[in-house]
């Protein structure tokens, strides 16, 4: 008896450990099913905890979901964080190679949370609209810093759009990278920064 309580102590997690852990199966059933078919109850279960204690933790199926799309936005900003002073053509191909590295080790977390967009749930849909948007604007900061890209980026209304278009690219050529993985790191690397600096040229 004293063996099996000492088991369920080692096991006890804190709240945020906890609450990590449940992202992590959250992120990993919605990233191999749509919205619909993830059930609250199996996502429990492989967690190994009640129903009750992931409510206490997530009022809704909507608020899980939404927590597992946060914290994957949260995680790819910290990644893609533009570093002042230093001109965006030496940022990007190591600001990619730390994202793609990313999408490698949290592939369910990156599927999942381009998932979102096609949730039914409009609520969800806006913490993934809201995301994409902080993207887009932390790389439009960085190039309106960069001398070689600012007085441009001024004077070409359509470099929002151009990044934009970009991102979605970027998303395509991982989601698709993830499923096949045809390429190396690196050409998938090459082949984004190409894309990018193109668009904004």
């Amino acid at each position: 008896m004293a063996a099996n309580q000492g088991e369920r102590a080692r096991r006890r997690l804190s709240t945020g450990e906890r609450r990590e852990q449940l992202l992590s199966v959250g992120a990993r059933l919605f990233s191999e099913s749509p919205y619909d078919d993830v059930w609250i109850e199996r996502v429990a279960e492989i967690a190994g905890v009640s129903r009750g204690l992931l409510y206490h933790y997530f009022p809704t199926k909507r608020d899980f979901f939404a927590a597992v799309v946060e914290r994957e936005s949260e995680r790819m900003l910290r990644m893609t964080a533009a570093v002042p002073g230093v001109p965006v053509r030496e940022q990007l191909t190591a600001g990619l190679d730390t994202y793609l590295g990313y999408v490698q080790a949290h592939g369910h977390g990156f599927r999942a949370f381009h998932r979102a967009d096609a949730a039914g749930d409009q609520a969800v849909r806006r913490v993934y609209q809201r995301a994409l948007a902080a993207q887009e604007q932390q790389i439009l900061a960085a190039l309106a810093a960069d001398p070689e890209f600012g007085p441009a980026s001024e004077a070409a209304p359509h470099l929002r759009l151009a990044v934009r278009g970009w991102l979605a690219f970027t998303t395509a050529v991982c989601l698709e990278w993830l499923r096949d993985g045809a390429l190396t790191r690196e050409q998938v690397r090459d082949l984004c920064a190409r894309a990018l600096l193109g668009a904004i040229a």
